[in-house]
């Protein structure tokens, strides 16, 4: 039973920063993408940033360019995203997600950004940013 926890979130004020974590266990298949999404009250579920296990690769949304950090510990099994200067706009709640599922992409391996794509889901953490 694959299960993924997010810990981390809070509340914060804007400029402020936050790490949120996500320990993976119970794998009995190859991961081959992590991934960050959020979704706001009324707003539709968005891919935050994801990381290609098998090459590395990083994808970031615009909206979180050069603010927000994906990493991974192979060791722990443990997903992290780093946000930092916080906006009020990043309040939502995050949830990791993983998949075996990878997309070719101009004949390179690489993630993609659809929820529709991940397989497992973790219970979220709420991110709330004040201005």
């Amino acid at each position: 039973q694959v299960q993924l926890v997010e810990s981390g979130g809070g509340s914060v004020q804007a400029g402020g920063s936050l790490r949120l974590s996500c320990a993976a266990s119970g794998y009995s298949y190859s991961v081959n993408c992590m991934a960050w999404f959020r979704q706001a009250p009324g707003k539709e579920r968005e891919g935050v940033a994801d990381i290609y296990i098998g090459g590395g690769l990083l994808y970031y949304a615009d909206s979180v360019k050069g603010r927000f950090t994906i990493s991974r510990d192979n060791v722990k099994n443990t997903l992290y995203l780093q946000m930092n200067n916080l906006k009020p706009e990043d309040t939502a709640m995050y949830y990791c997600a993983t998949t075996s599922a990878r997309i070719r992409v101009s004949g390179s391996w690489q993630c993609s950004h659809e929820g529709n794509f991940y397989d497992y889901w973790g219970q979220g953490t709420q991110v709330t940013v004040s201005s």
